[in-house]
């Protein structure tokens, strides 16, 4: 964070991913109006948010970060918001088992309204139509007047984040969020459930931890923290016009602070060295993310750092791995390698969704949950034979019971697809998938605690 930095300094660099306003007054006004708003995020919980990814960046903590691909306007409901978060308590829970560590929960939630496309336009009915870019840019709906960019989306962005955030943080502090209730959804869910016994056998020896410190005196009416969780918001920051405009200088520091949500990250198509995307992230205190795809070098990776994390800060900088099963092995090591050799401290997190999306044999985009599992079990033991942490883990998830990602316990098939395929964008993991997942992420966290303590 340079003291040179000014936030809008990232016009004046090469952008990519980012709409052309065709109408600039009604652009200007719309940033004017979102200037002059509260920041969704105060610095406070940013600080506090780094305080802890720094725990993680040292192996005492685990990070878990998941929810939606793109967030809907049209699927703006309590409910929605309600499922997700449930399942990422759950999911935390059986995380916080296995690895005997404080789990850090981020969600991909009240912000993340952009997306990045591989193509400008897209083919619809045999119609070539502008790219789909995410509610905050334009609309969903197949026709040319609806995919024209309209910065008043914006203004309704932000009034959903700020809804979002706020029924997140009732939650969260309101009793919700109590570990008892949490993890009595979790017996509930694996009981009986063909395929799930060895998972219920899991929750059961969790109930009978609870059951002990109930017996001791203590559970939520005694000690706050289990019945509160801190909560965190992330989103890929894309539209920088957006981000720009709630952007804001702590009173307590002096820094600049991105108010859309507490960690932002950069996408694997958005993070060139001299461009708009890096230009603005480098400059706010907000935990960064930065994606890490096949194509990043060694060089640019450690130029990135050094940009983005001056000062060496832990728990600043989040590196999220996306290579895909089968290439992790290729990919990850020299990466690792270069980040240790310069002695530079961040968080390992793995994104194994967006390496692993393929068109079924039906047409529809999805992802495999072996092929999903298999790059989650590759960073980790690549990490094993690298001495360094697997700090976390990355998923495009839902509460909702989607068919988007084939596999799983449950089996869903390439014919099950069609049945609730509701994604505006990627595919993602539904509530049961997220929860497999979460005990095969707990068992390889416990057999890595194993292996450590054989060795000490």
């Amino acid at each position: 964070m340079s003291a040179e930095w000014v936030k809008s300094e990232w016009r004046a660099k090469p952008r990519v991913q980012m709409p052309d306003y065709t109408d600039a007054d009604a652009l200007k006004s719309v940033e004017g109006k979102l200037g002059s708003y509260p920041p969704l995020v105060f610095a406070g919980e940013t600080r506090k948010l780094k305080q802890q990814l720094a725990e993680v960046s040292e192996g005492k903590a685990f990070l878990l970060q998941g929810g939606d691909c793109a967030e809907s306007f049209n699927d703006f409901r309590a409910d929605i918001i309600r499922d997700t978060f449930q399942v990422m308590l759950q999911m935390a829970i059986v995380l916080t088992f296995g690895a005997k560590c404080p789990v850090v929960k981020i969600g991909r939630i009240a912000g993340q309204f952009a997306k990045p496309r591989s193509s400008p336009t897209e083919n619809v009915n045999g119609e070539v139509l502008p790219s789909y870019r995410g509610d905050i840019i334009n609309g969903f709906e197949p026709t040319s007047e609806s995919r024209i960019p309209d910065p008043d989306r914006m203004l309704q962005a932000y009034t959903q984040a700020a809804g979002t955030l706020n029924l997140l943080r009732a939650f969260g502090q309101g009793g919700f969020a109590d570990i008892a209730r949490v993890h009595a959804w979790t017996l509930d869910f694996t009981a009986g459930a063909e395929g799930y016994s060895e998972y219920h056998k899991i929750a059961n020896r969790i109930g009978d931890s609870l059951e002990f410190m109930r017996a001791a005196g203590v559970d939520g009416s005694s000690n706050d923290t289990l019945s509160r969780v801190d909560f965190y918001t992330s989103h890929e920051a894309l539209l920088l016009e957006y981000e720009e405009a709630l952007c804001r200088v702590d009173s307590t520091t002096g820094v600049p602070v991105a108010g859309s949500g507490h960690m932002l990250w950069i996408g694997d198509r958005t993070r060139q060295p001299d461009g708009a995307h890096v230009e603005f992230l480098r400059g706010v205190q907000n935990p960064i993310g930065l994606k890490c795809g096949p194509s990043i070098t060694e060089s640019d990776l450690l130029k990135l750092i050094d940009t983005l994390n001056p000062k060496n800060e832990a728990g600043r900088l989040t590196l999220i791995a996306r290579f895909g099963a089968g290439q992790v092995g290729e990919h990850l090591p020299r990466l690792i390698q270069a980040v240790q050799r310069e002695g530079r401290k961040v968080v390992w997190s793995c994104d194994p969704m967006h390496g692993n999306t393929i068109k079924s044999e039906s047409g529809y985009k999805t992802r495999p949950f072996d092929r999903v599992l298999r790059e989650v079990r590759e960073f980790f033991a690549i990490h094993s034979s690298e001495g360094t942490v697997p700090g976390g883990v990355h998923f495009e998830m839902t509460g909702r019971d989607v068919t988007e990602c084939t596999g799983g316990v449950r089996a869903v098939s390439d014919e099950d697809l069609s049945d609730r395929y509701h994604t505006a964008c990627d595919p993602r993991l539904n509530a049961a998938q997220s929860l497999e997942l979460a005990f095969l992420v707990a068992d390889m966290l416990h057999k890595r605690l194993e292996e450590q303590r054989a060795v000490s």
